[in-house]
């Protein structure tokens, strides 16, 4: 149950255009974390367009975004966002249900994933853990990764673990 209340539309007509903006870009819906965001409706905005933008206005592949995004909620242990992630988007993105269960395990040793994606494993493991990338995972991905994307990987996984912080931290309530 989640630590504070959800704003709702109907005691709050003055957000009914934030909110219909909400719902045109969260699947129709005002997803939890929005309802408890709205709190301060500035803030509310601004997270959707920093998350839309690291989500979608970038040039690294779906499936490696769904890599990202899953790693940082399996290790800040955010069931939100491991839910949400798995029931919409994993599978459209191109991951498997078996490379889903194989990210919620501490150590990777599933085989199925590429060298570069391992690679990509280790950088988010290592910025969620310790906030700091060593250089040899730093030169794994710098391998295969151009400036403007290992720019686009450290944000996104950035972000990630600031939206699955704050989503424990007020426990919002699974979708």
């Amino acid at each position: 149950m989640a630590r504070i209340s959800y704003v709702q539309e109907s005691t709050h007509p003055e957000l009914a255009s934030v909110i219909q903006t909400i719902r045109e870009q969260r699947r129709g819906k005002l997803i939890p974390v929005y309802g408890l965001l709205l709190h301060t409706p500035e803030i509310a905005q601004a997270w959707m367009g920093f998350i839309n933008a690291v989500r979608w206005k970038n040039t690294l592949t779906a499936r490696l975004r769904e890599i990202v995004i899953l790693r940082v909620a399996v290790l800040n242990h955010a069931a939100y966002v491991i839910d949400v992630h798995r029931q919409h988007f994993a599978v459209a993105d191109g991951l498997t249900a078996a490379e889903c269960d194989a990210l919620l395990e501490t150590q990777i040793v599933d085989s199925t994933f590429s060298a570069l994606e391992l690679a990509v494993i280790d950088y988010v493991d290592a910025l969620t853990l310790t906030a700091q990338v060593p250089e040899i995972v730093f030169e794994q991905v710098k391998r295969s990764f151009d400036e403007r994307q290992l720019v686009e990987l450290s944000v996104l996984t950035g972000a990630y673990n600031m939206h699955t912080r704050v989503l424990n931290a007020l426990q919002v309530d699974n979708e």
